[in-house]
């Protein structure tokens, strides 16, 4: 039986790589977005390319964590996406995101199940578990935007 840690690594995987229970992840679902379109202002959502650094900077935050560096970030800079000018830019965002997601789901399959439980970093955040979640949780919530973002800049709308 997978440990606790195993299983949210997984699920972390799914999220991003494929084969979690919704059949839509992000990579499959951004290999078919051209940099233009990552830039593509709808309404005034914001872009994919901003949803997928904001996604990528929380992920890039609690790596650092789980190298046993300090808990660095603010929300304010969460949506700070550097320029995307060209298509050189937007795959190395990508090629960025997927490295850094993949050593993340290495380092959580690491942890030891009762570290789960413990105070991530500080008693307000609650504990590992709840942080390891909730950051699936809010990349699920984005994959759903840039899904409707994606559907909206294709058919022109």
């Amino acid at each position: 039986m997978m440990k606790c840690s195993q299983q949210i690594a997984a699920h972390f995987r799914q999220l991003y790589f494929g084969g979690n229970w919704t059949w839509v992840n992000l990579k499959d679902t951004l290999k078919e977005i051209s940099w233009e379109q990552a830039i593509t202002k709808v309404q005034d959502f914001n872009t994919i390319a901003v949803l997928v650094y904001h996604i990528s900077y929380y992920v890039t935050v609690q790596l650092k964590v789980l190298k046993g560096g300090n808990l660095e970030g603010t929300d304010k800079d969460s949506f700070n996406c550097p320029p995307i000018q060209a298509a050189a830019d937007w795959e190395a965002l990508l090629s960025k995101t997927w490295q850094e997601w993949e050593e993340y789901a290495a380092l959580v399959e690491q942890l030891p199940d009762p570290q789960l439980e413990e105070v991530f970093v500080m008693e307000k955040y609650g504990s590992w578990h709840r942080n390891l979640m909730g950051l699936i949780e809010h990349a699920h919530y984005h994959l759903g935007q840039i899904v409707m973002l994606k559907k909206m800049i294709q058919s022109g709308e």
